[in-house]
């Protein structure tokens, strides 16, 4: 009876292993280029307090006088509680410049690093 249950226990252990790699494959930050900052001057359009990432979106406008909307993605919102945020941290029509690791490819988008507010509140990722 006791092979049943360790042979049982085991492939419950694998199972739940099993289970979590796509969790851990989630938190892959390959996509972005940890060895840049970009720093973004524009206005948010939107701050998502979700999870398990929390997102901003920023118009940001180029040299060229054109808009771009940048997806940022940051922690969960219990990590940014931990760093000092609050879900009212950042507001549609703020000014903001928002450091980022961009993404490799090249699109408009990176993974949070900081934010100055127009009032020079500095907030981190943690």
């Amino acid at each position: 009876m006791n092979r049943i249950t360790a042979s049982t226990a085991v492939a419950g252990a694998l199972l739940a292993l099993a289970a979590a790699a796509p969790a851990l494959a989630h938190h892959s930050y390959a996509m972005f280029d940890a060895a840049q900052n970009k720093q973004l001057d524009g206005v948010v359009q939107d701050f998502k307090w979700t999870n398990p990432h929390s997102y901003i979106e920023v118009l940001v406008t180029d040299d060229k006088g054109q808009t771009q909307k940048w997806g940022v993605e940051c922690g969960s919102p219990a990590q940014l509680v931990k760093a000092g945020w609050r879900s009212s941290s950042l507001r549609p029509g703020d000014h903001v410049v928002l450091t980022v690791h961009p993404l490799r490819s090249g699109e408009y988008g990176g993974s949070f690093v900081s934010v100055q507010t127009a009032d020079g509140k500095v907030l981190k990722a943690s």
